[in-house]
């Protein structure tokens, strides 16, 4: 299942049209505080999914019978282009416990292709968790999936829910066949092209570059 989020009217078609708009993207702290908003919009769209509980709560005048989430999910996150979505993530899930992966594209010698390098993993344990594995671009699926296999080591979740701002509709397919039957891909927009370096068409760019500066 596929949730695409700006297919309506809300605050997150505003942010994703700044993050993509050149001009705008020139200003790296407006590039991460949306990223930062854009996290915390899709964690509210995701809660409506978690399971809950009622417990009372004592007030000044009294007692209130309120529902809340029978656990916090775990958050997991792709460094680095990832953290600043993860920040709002977070802002949301507040006592969440998190996990954070090192995955970068290894070119190769003829620059015409890439394989996926993952360099460090942390992880609690996943085992009967709600999992939210997050980053900010979906191209090919390469790295969701590599990260989905590797992160099997901490146990199985209840639940997956991949979330990605933008993605192509190569890389959701990608990853839809290699998700179990628990899960759910979440993206703010969903782009049609791939370019042949496997960059996302319209797209917004390199988001690790925009938010924290060029790398070698």
């Amino acid at each position: 299942m596929i949730t695409v989020l700006n297919t309506k009217g809300s605050l997150i078609n505003q942010y994703v049209s700044e993050i993509r708009d050149i001009k705008k993207q020139k200003d790296r702290q407006r590039f991460r505080t949306n990223m930062e908003r854009l996290g915390f919009l899709m964690a509210y769209e995701i809660s409506k999914t978690l399971k809950l509980e009622t417990i009372n709560v004592t007030t000044p005048l009294g007692e209130a019978s309120e529902l809340v989430f029978q656990h916090q999910p775990v958050l997991a996150t792709i460094l680095r282009a990832g953290l600043p979505l993860h920040q709002g993530f977070l802002n949301a899930f507040d006592q969440a416990d998190n996990a954070f992966i090192s995955a970068y594209r290894k070119p190769h010698k003829n620059q015409d292709s890439f394989e996926i390098e993952l360099e460090y993993m942390a992880s609690p344990k996943l085992e009967g968790r709600e999992l939210i594995l997050i980053d900010p671009m979906l191209a090919t699926g390469a790295s969701m999936n590599l990260v989905l296999k590797s992160l099997r080591k901490y146990g199985t979740p209840s639940f997956i829910h991949v979330v990605s701002v933008i993605a192509s509709k190569e890389g959701v397919e990608n990853v839809k066949r290699k998700l179990p039957i628990n899960a759910r891909i979440w993206v703010a927009a969903l782009d049609d092209e791939l370019t042949a370096q496997s960059y996302i068409v319209p797209g917004l760019g390199d988001a690790g570059d925009l938010a924290f500066g060029g790398k070698k």
